[in-house]
């Protein structure tokens, strides 16, 4: 942008502010913070007359009020070489300097986190076979995955500052989009801020058998309360166990098949088990999930040997499906996780209870439950998209909700 441009730029954000345009604010402080105001030749007097504008435009909320003590600052710095310095305006921008200050400082002290001196905070241990993919890989993996998909643009992220004055109907106008689902502070830490369960390679849960992944494929009957596991060979289907030949079309309604790719994370690591040797690589993780696969009902439940050890006395574990996996044609079964479940085996609670870090802990496994949405005959996730989430919640005898009509009685 050169000096002429630069003018007449100015020129038309101030008629733009004049008219309580809704696109001033975003544009103007883009302005601001994208181009030398010095360098476009613009004097004090424009500069200051520009930012002053910006101020009173900015919404009346606490957390924009570290945007509008900038501009503040900035504009004492110009006041003294304009022509609209005199004592009175030279002592409001003061007081208004040091009111916003004082303001800044009580949301900031109302927002930061507190912790009690004697307050430890949640313990989870986690064993899984794919520790690093898991704990690691993964979680980094859904930041960058949510990030991605609802970052806010320049444009938004400056529109957030702004209530802006009448609205018009603009859709179309980028400057003013600041209804960004990434832009409320909830609907991502449920997102970016959550454990995630995913895996490294895609999956294809469909009703019919074709085009299915390279790395395998399951075939089960499901309906509701009832599921079997399925094997097919000599273009018939026979128990996946024991090789019974049974009476089912291929086209029959209750029929899923499942598919795996191979693995696609590049930095996926995993030790090969002595029987699958002879498999690549990138095919063992998945053969060894699809062995595990199960079915529950219409659900899919894929185990992914995730064991967590939680205090069930302070915490209780949610577990559902991730916040977007019905954009793929899935549903997501949910759980709570209260205690070690009540259906193992007495090894499994006599492993519990011996080593010292165990004493006072439950444990239990998440698995990842997965149906076909309503009206939906294929579904496909790619790699390293989250499919289950994990909530750590506080036990219901930790908690009430109270009237506050009530506390001061």
């Amino acid at each position: 942008m050169n000096n002429e441009e630069g003018r007449a730029y100015l020129n038309y954000l101030l008629t733009l502010s004049i008219r309580r345009e809704e696109a001033f604010g975003p544009m103007a402080l883009t302005f601001l913070k994208e181009q030398d105001l010095d360098a476009l030749q613009l004097i004090p007097d424009e500069q200051f007359s520009l930012i002053m504008a910006v101020v009173m435009a900015i919404a009346p909320e606490p957390k924009r009020y570290g945007i509008k003590l900038e501009l503040l600052q900035r504009a004492q710095t110009l006041l003294s070489s304009t022509r609209y310095s005199n004592p009175q305006l030279v002592r409001q921008l003061d007081h208004d300097i040091k009111k916003t200050e004082a303001e800044l400082q009580i949301y900031n002290a109302a927002m930061k986190p507190s912790r009690r001196a004697d307050q430890e905070g949640n313990r989870f241990v986690v064993q899984t076979d794919v520790p690093d993919y898991f704990l690691n890989i993964a979680q980094k993996r859904a930041s960058e995955y949510y990030q991605k998909k609802f970052g806010l643009t320049k444009e938004s992220k400056a529109a957030q500052s702004f209530s802006g004055g009448p609205r018009k109907f603009e859709p179309e106008n980028a400057t003013v989009h600041r209804e960004m689902p990434g832009a409320c502070a909830p609907f991502m830490n449920s997102r970016i801020n959550a454990f995630h369960l995913m895996m490294p390679f895609d999956l294809k849960i469909s009703k019919k058998p074709d085009e299915p992944l390279d790395g395998g494929m399951r075939a089960f009957y499901t309906k509701f309360g009832y599921s079997y596991p399925l094997a097919y060979e000599m273009d018939r289907f026979c128990g996946y166990n024991d090789g019974e030949v049974l009476d089912i079309e291929m086209g029959d309604p209750h029929l899923l098949f499942v598919s795996f790719s191979r693995v696609k994370e590049r930095e996926f690591q995993f030790e090969t088990p002595p029987d699958k040797k002879s498999i690549p690589f990138e095919y063992v993780y998945p053969a060894i999930v699809l062995e595990r696969l199960g079915t529950l009902g219409t659900y899919v439940q894929m185990v992914s040997n995730f064991k967590i050890w939680f205090d069930a006395s302070k915490t209780n574990i949610l577990i559902t499906g991730a916040p977007d996996l019905y954009e793929y044609g899935l549903q997501g079964g949910a759980g709570l996780m209260t205690r070690t479940h009540a259906s193992d085996k007495v090894e499994a609670y006599a492993e519990s209870i011996k080593e010292s870090w165990q004493e006072g802990l439950s444990y239990n496994f998440v698995n990842i439950h997965l149906m076909l949405s309503p009206e939906i005959n294929t579904a496909i996730v790619p790699y390293n998209t989250p499919l289950f989430t994990v909530y750590p919640v506080l036990i219901r005898q930790n908690f009430k909700f109270e009237d506050i009509r009530k506390i001061n009685l």
